[in-house]
């Protein structure tokens, strides 16, 4: 398992949007499992932040 220091960004206060950026070592690893543009379900599990692939038909 691959393990690195990631940093969470809201541009400004009002927006809506955040970021988060993930190290390139993980990103480039062969066992990252996400491609470049792919969509993702993001859900809070009590204290973790989950990241998933989206399952074909899924929404919001």
């Amino acid at each position: 398992m691959l393990k690195g220091k990631a940093k969470i960004l809201v541009p400004n206060k009002r927006g809506k949007t955040g970021l988060i950026y993930i190290p390139a070592d993980i990103v480039k690893d062969s066992s990252f499992p996400f491609k470049p543009n792919e969509e993702v379900t993001i859900k809070i599990e009590g204290e973790k932040l989950v990241i998933e692939k989206r399952k074909k038909g899924e929404e919001n």
